[in-house]
């Protein structure tokens, strides 16, 4: 099994099948299978061989799904790198996988040209209608010029992709996922019933994200049709899953609450939607309730993961959501383990606690990533005989649903996207006025969190909040930003061993809750 497997079985069985659809733009899957040998051909031509990494940087689109597939073709390793990211994250990014071609559309153009200038030899390829900019070559020039190649054939444990996060060392680490690391999660998926071959999927999540990009490599096994906006908006989701009938589509809880309370939600047809998939970060009860009443056909399940799960750890299925899981409380857990994993909850010492008890949720399976690349040292604290320590401190009821409850890592999930504190900590350290800093989560009615920041001004400066979360937009990405800031000359808080107390710096704004993550 490879992440081709799903093309090769469309091409023999549904070659007339529809396979995307992006804006007018309509492709069967013979018409993808072509695509994808000559783009897999051309990438050969320009250098690539088995291992080489791809990265492309790019809105949604029918050509993303088309590089994913016709990277692996070509035997090389696809690089999705975070469309949110500064320039220098992701300058960042490819000088650490020595990535040897940039994908990008005309949005990310102005940026590939700076990341060229700056890594030598780094070749451009424009992925967008319009005029191709200098320096850069034509994503559907190298289609229509190069001759179809074989596919590599790569499999197992051969690897398949690196997916950038959040570092807790301040840079962000490269998840290295193989085949059979994305296979298993798709079969997974597939076997708990989720993405049957009659879907007509939504890609309204990002592309560059796992979430998204399960989803994705399941379709192409199950045979399902892909719809493909380029990125979100309440009002353009509801036109496409009207215009094409989607049935199913993955959403993070703030596209959710986005699309459940916007004024217009009663103009469109969403009478095909059958199933949402919701995750990468909880969701409020009060956000599920609204979404469950402007909705009721639809059913709601939990995908509760990571990236370096390939992402599904657990499943919380849409008849827990209702009736008697509900009177349980079970719609405010994560689920339970999914086919192919296996999750324990343990203590400081590995050890596995008694159900009920809170301790650090830990995932063993062949979704297992195989490392961060070239982080040997944080790969072993990360996995420990085979269990994945997922940094989420949860507890396992009598039944096996687990309830997550705090972080045990020091992250934020805002929006769904993860924020690593000492990234932020090192941005504004570097602002001359800023003596110490901490970094916390806080509840956010919109985004579950966000970044809240605690500053020890130095003495005789002058600093406003404002300047800070100014300053950090020019180092970092925008959501990785504080939203807001606390300026004091007080030192903050530290246990005997000299570490900042940032439970005691999170109390305030947690006071009253039954958990410590939203």
């Amino acid at each position: 099994m490879n992440i081709t497997h799903g093309l090769r079985r469309a091409l023999q069985i549904n070659p007339n099948g529809l396979a995307t659809v992006y804006g007018q733009r309509r492709r069967n899957w013979g018409e993808v299978g072509e695509r994808v040998a000559r783009l897999a051909g051309g990438l050969r031509t320009r250098g690539v061989s088995d291992g080489d990494r791809v990265a492309v940087l790019s809105f949604n689109s029918d050509r993303y799904l088309e590089l994913y597939l016709a990277t692996g073709w070509a035997g090389g390793v696809i690089v999705p790198l975070n469309i949110r990211w500064s320039a220098l994250e992701n300058e960042d990014a490819l000088r650490d996988c020595r990535a040897s071609i940039l994908v990008m559309d005309k949005a990310f153009a102005p940026i590939g040209a700076q990341l060229a200038g700056a890594i030598p030899g780094l070749k451009l390829i424009y992925a967008d209608d319009g005029e191709v900019p200098a320096g850069m070559e034509s994503y559907e020039d190298l289609v229509a010029g190069s001759a179809p190649v074989a596919d590599a054939m790569r499999k197992g444990d051969d690897l398949a992709g690196i997916f950038y996060t959040g570092g807790t060392t301040g840079r962000s680490k490269g998840v290295m996922l193989s085949h059979r690391n994305l296979m298993a999660n798709a079969l997974n998926a597939l076997g708990e019933g989720l993405f049957p071959t009659s879907t007509t999927y939504l890609h309204a999540a990002p592309m560059f994200h796992l979430a998204n990009g399960a989803a994705m490599y399941s379709l192409l096994l199950s045979g399902g049709s892909n719809v493909i906006v380029q990125g979100f908006t309440p009002e353009g989701v509801m036109a496409a899953m009207q215009n094409e009938r989607v049935t199913d589509v993955l959403l993070v809880p703030t596209m959710i609450q986005m699309l459940v309370d916007h004024p217009a939600i009663g103009n469109y047809d969403l009478s095909a939607l059958e199933h949402i998939i919701y995750g990468a970060s909880p969701i409020s009860e009060a956000v599920l309730d609204r979404a469950a009443r402007a909705l009721p056909h639809v059913r709601f399940t939990q995908a509760y993961g990571m990236t370096e799960l390939s992402p599904i750890a657990t499943l919380l299925h849409s008849d827990e959501h209702i009736g008697e899981g509900r009177r349980k409380g079970r719609h405010r857990g994560a689920g339970r383990a999914t086919l192919g994993c296996e999750v324990r909850i343990v203590d400081e010492n590995d050890r596995p606690v008694p159900a009920g008890s809170v301790g650090e949720i830990v995932v063993r399976g062949d979704t297992v990533m195989m490392g961060y690349w070239e982080r040997p040292e944080e790969t072993a604290r990360a996995v420990v005989d085979g269990w994945m320590h997922t940094g989420d401190g949860g507890y396992m009821d009598q039944d096996g649903f687990i309830y997550v409850v705090d972080r045990v890592k020091d992250m934020i999930i805002s929006g769904g996207e993860n924020v690593y504190s000492v990234e932020v900590e090192n941005a504004l350290a570097q602002h001359s006025s800023v003596l110490q800093c901490a970094v916390i989560g806080i509840p956010n009615e919109q985004w579950g969190e966000q970044v809240h920041a605690v500053v020890v001004r130095r003495s005789g400066s002058e600093v406003s909040a404002g300047e800070l979360i100014e300053f950090t937009k020019t180092l970092i990405a925008g959501y990785k930003c504080p939203r807001s800031i606390d300026i004091t000359e007080t030192p903050l808080p530290l246990s005997g061993a000299g570490k900042v107390l940032k439970r005691e710096l999170r109390r305030p704004f947690w006071e009253g809750r039954d958990r410590r993550v939203s």
